[in-house]
């Protein structure tokens, strides 16, 4: 599925926190959106997943408008993961949780039947987490919910991923594997990080969000560049791909750059 963010505009309590950002994703690559604290990623990732609708602009899945789709309907194309989105999940077991993301394609009773528990299986088999499906959901540790919680979103059969620092609060081994297992999947994802190694590490491509805009998008060692690392993110670093293949930042001794008394570098 190819997304879309074309010119979106977004205020919230009068305050503009989207200013005209785009992006966009094609099938099956995974574009990471990074930038510094309150720069409006996690607001921008809610406009795609229908939880905030734009002032202005557009957020197309293909073709589409999202929000000239019906709910369903769209919640069938496009699955969240978001920053401690256990939701309502007490007492019930792992097998249980992976399959409220069925919800979207069941009909009016609501309840699963063979095809269900088929997908259910199936991304709890992708996931790795088939061991844990009747254990209480609470008992597993910070990875591992993180793991049922991608698992409830494959389950759902979705188009395109939307993941808002999943990362968060694991501890490095779990980061990577967590980070191969999305890879994995050839779902298009866009996924917010905070890390920028870690962004480097996942991503096709990158988008530097910026005060409300896209000011800089492209291959990772396209956008992650010395002047817009020193710029937008106020450190002196360099993006460099090793002989291993993978994009490591080195950061300077003294990394952080100097601001005068206007805020300016």
């Amino acid at each position: 599925m190819k997304l879309t963010v074309d010119n979106v505009w977004l205020a919230l309590a009068g305050t503009p926190v989207l200013r005209g950002a785009s992006l966009h994703a094609h099938p099956g690559e995974i574009v990471g959106l990074v930038g510094p604290n309150g720069s409006g990623k996690s607001t921008l990732l809610r406009t795609v997943y229908r939880s905030l609708r734009p002032d202005l602009g557009a957020v197309l899945v293909d073709e589409d408008d999202v929000w000239g789709l019906a709910a369903r309907t769209a919640a069938r194309r496009t699955a969240a993961v978001l920053q401690d989105a256990a939701g309502a999940t007490g007492g019930l077991t792992v097998a249980e949780v992976v399959a409220l993301g069925r919800t979207p394609h069941q009909g009016l009773l609501g309840r699963e039947g063979p095809a269900d528990w088929q997908a259910v299986d199936d991304a709890m088999g992708r996931c790795g987490i088939l061991a844990f499906r009747h254990r209480d959901f609470a008992s597993l540790s910070g990875g591992e919910r993180q793991r049922v919680l991608l698992a409830r979103a494959l389950a759902q059969d979705p188009r395109l991923l939307v993941l808002d620092e999943l990362t968060n609060h694991l501890d490095i081994r779990a980061r990577f594997e967590l980070l191969d297992l999305i890879r994995s999947t050839g779902v298009t994802t866009l996924a917010v990080l905070h890390d920028l190694d870690l962004a480097a590490r996942l991503c096709d491509r990158l988008v530097v969000l910026e005060d409300g805009k896209a000011v800089g998008a492209g291959p990772v060692l396209d956008v992650l560049t010395p002047r817009l690392l020193r710029e937008v993110f106020g450190v002196e670093a360099r993006a460099e791909r090793h002989e291993d293949g993978v994009i490591r930042i080195a950061y300077a001794a003294t990394p952080l750059v100097q601001r005068d008394a206007g805020g300016r570098r």
